[in-house]
C-alpha cells in the first residue's frame, strides 16, 4: 500500500483544476469518428485502467460462454423479405414492464458505473431518458435513486440481489419505489461469486488499491485517472452511503444469500406488489416456475457470461423458454448483443425486450454521457436499418414473423443426424 489521495483530500484541490478536457481531446476524437461498438471498446480500453476495463470486458474463467454469447447471432440468418412497401421512419416503440418506450432496447442495470467514468449512472440515465427507453439500475449503482429519479423520469427497474439482511431488502425496495421505479429485476444467477480470472490477476478492488502495479498503470492512463482522483470516491449509494465500495467481491460475498430460493421469492413480491422479473432464467422449467409464483416478467440472462462458465448462450435458450411460457407473457432478453441485427434476432425469436451491457459501458468508459449517447445512436440506426431490410416495419410486426425470418445456418447431418437429416428438409426456424 503506497496512500490513499482521496484521504490525503487530493480531490478537492483537483477538481478545481480542469484538466479533463485536456486528457480527452483524443479519445472524444475517436468518439466522433466511432462507427460501431466495435469502436467503442477500443477507445474504451485505450483511456481506462487495466484493471477497470478487464472487469467490464471479462468473463468467467475460460471466458468460453462470453464468445460463444456473441458468436451465438452469427449462426443466425435473417431471411429478408423483398418489396415490403415499407416508408421510414420505422415504429420502434413497444412496451416493457407494461410501461411505453420508444426502443425495445435499453441499458441493463450494471454495478459501479463510476469507475468507469466519473458520472457513472447519471451518464446512463440521461441517454436512456433522451432516447426515451427503460432505465436500469443496479443496487450495487455508485449513484444514489433520487438522483437517478431526478434525471430519468420515464419507466425504470429496478435490480436487486439476494441480500440477507430483510430489513435491508425491505428498505431498498421502498426507496425504489419512492424513486419512481416502476418494476424490479431479481438478479437470480448470483448467489455466488463467478471466477473472474482477469480481475484476480490484475488484483481488481473498488476503487485501486494504490499499489505499485495500480499506480503505474493510473500513470499510463492519465484521463481516467484524473477523472478518479478529482472527484469523491465511490460508495454504493443504494445500499448503504456509509459502506466504501473497497472489494465488490467481499462485499457481494458477505451479504449475498446463497440459501434464497422459491419460497424467498415469492416474499419478495409480496413486499414489492408489482411488475417483476427473475434475472438470470436459463431453463424452461424456471421460467414456468417463476410465473406461477406470481412473476410478470421473465428476464433471460447468463449474467454477462461472468458466473458459471459453458452456459449456455442467451439466444439459443431463449426460442424453447418463449414455448414454455407462451406467447403472452413478457420475456427480456440480454447477452452477448453489440448489433442492432443482434436484437432483431432476439425479438424475432421470443423477446419482447432486449438488455445490452457491455455496448453502454464501453460507451461510458470512452466519453462518459456522450459515449453513453453514441452506443444508443449505433444500435438504433442499426436496428431502424435491419428491420428495414428484413421488410419488418413494427416490433409487433418483428415479433408475430420472427420465426420465419430467422434461421439457423446449415450444419452438418454427421453433427445432428436427427435434426438434419435430408428427410426433415432443414430450413425452418429454430426449435
Amino acid at each position: 500500500m503506497l496512500f490513499n489521495p482521496h484521504k490525503l483530500g487530493v480531490h478537492k484541490v483537483l477538481q478545481h483544476i480542469p484538466l479533463n478536457a485536456l486528457f480527452d481531446i483524443p479519445y472524444k476524437a475517436a468518439l466522433k469518428k466511432a462507427v460501431n461498438i466495435a469502436d467503442l471498446r477500443t477507445i474504451a480500453k485505450a483511456r481506462s485502467h487495466k484493471m477497470v476495463f478487464d472487469y467490464l470486458d471479462a468473463g468467467a474463467d475460460d471466458e468460453i460462454s462470453l464468445r460463444r454469447g456473441k458468436d451465438a447471432y452469427s449462426e443466425l440468418e435473417m431471411h429478408y423479405k423483398v418489396l415490403s412497401g415499407l416508408k421510414p421512419p420505422l415504429d420502434l416503440s413497444t412496451k416493457i414492464f407494461g410501461m411505453d418506450v420508444d426502443l425495445p432496447f435499453f441499458g441493463c442495470p450494471t454495478a459501479g458505473n463510476r469507475m468507469f467514468h466519473w458520472e457513472g449512472e447519471t451518464a446512463a440515465a440521461k441517454a436512456a431518458e433522451k432516447f426515451g427507453t427503460l432505465y436500469g439500475l443496479s443496487s450495487l449503482a455508485t449513484t444514489g435513486i433520487e438522483e437517478i429519479a431526478s434525471i430519468h423520469t420515464g419507466p425504470k427497474v429496478f435490480q436487486l440481489y439476494v441480500w440477507k439482511d430483510r430489513e435491508l431488502v425491505k428498505e431498498v425496495l421502498a426507496k425504489a419505489k419512492e424513486g419512481g421505479f416502476g418494476a424490479l429485476a431479481l438478479t437470480v444467477d448470483f448467489t455466488w461469486y463467478g471466477n473472474r480470472e482477469r480481475d484476480i490477476r490484475n488484483d481488481f478492488s473498488i476503487p485501486p488499491k494504490y499499489t505499485l502495479q495500480q499506480t503505474i498503470e493510473a500513470i499510463r492512463k492519465p484521463a481516467w485517472t484524473y477523472d478518479f482522483l478529482s472527484h469523491e470516491p465511490y460508495k454504493y449509494e443504494c445500499i448503504n452511503t456509509e459502506v466504501p465500495a473497497d472489494s465488490l467481491a467481499a462485499f457481494v460475498n458477505s451479504q449475498i444469500a446463497p440459501e434464497f430460493d422459491w419460497k424467498d421469492a415469492e416474499w419478495l413480491l409480496g413486499e414489492w406488489n408489482g411488475p417483476a422479473a427473475p434475472k438470470g432464467i436459463c431453463r424452461p422449467e424456471d421460467a414456468k416456475k417463476a410465473i406461477e409464483i406470481g412473476f410478470s416478467s421473465i428476464w433471460v440472462s447468463n449474467h454477462g457470461a461472468r458466473q458459471l462458465e459453458t452456459s449456455p448462450a442467451t439466444i439459443d435458450v431463449l426460442p424453447s423458454i418463449r414455448a414454455a411460457v407462451g406467447p403472452d407473457v413478457e420475456i427480456i432478453m440480454d447477452g452477448g448483443v453489440q448489433r442492432g441485427t443482434d436484437i432483431v434476432k432476439a425479438l424475432a425469436l421470443g423477446a419482447d425486450a432486449v438488455g445490452v451491457g457491455k455496448p453502454y459501458l464501453w460507451g461510458l468508459a470512452a466519453g462518459g454521457e456522450a459515449g453513453v449517447t453514441k452506443a444508443y445512436d449505433i444500435l438504433k440506426v442499426e436496428l431502424d436499418r435491419a428491420m428495414g431490410l428484413l421488410g419488418t416495419g413494427t416490433v409487433e410486426q418483428l415479433k408475430k414473423e420472427g420465426p420465419s425470418l430467422i434461421k439457423r445456418r446449415g450444419a452438418s447431418a454427421r453433427d445432428y443426424p436427427d435434426q438434419y437429416a435430408p428427410s426433415r428438409g432443414y430450413g425452418g426456424g429454430i426449435v
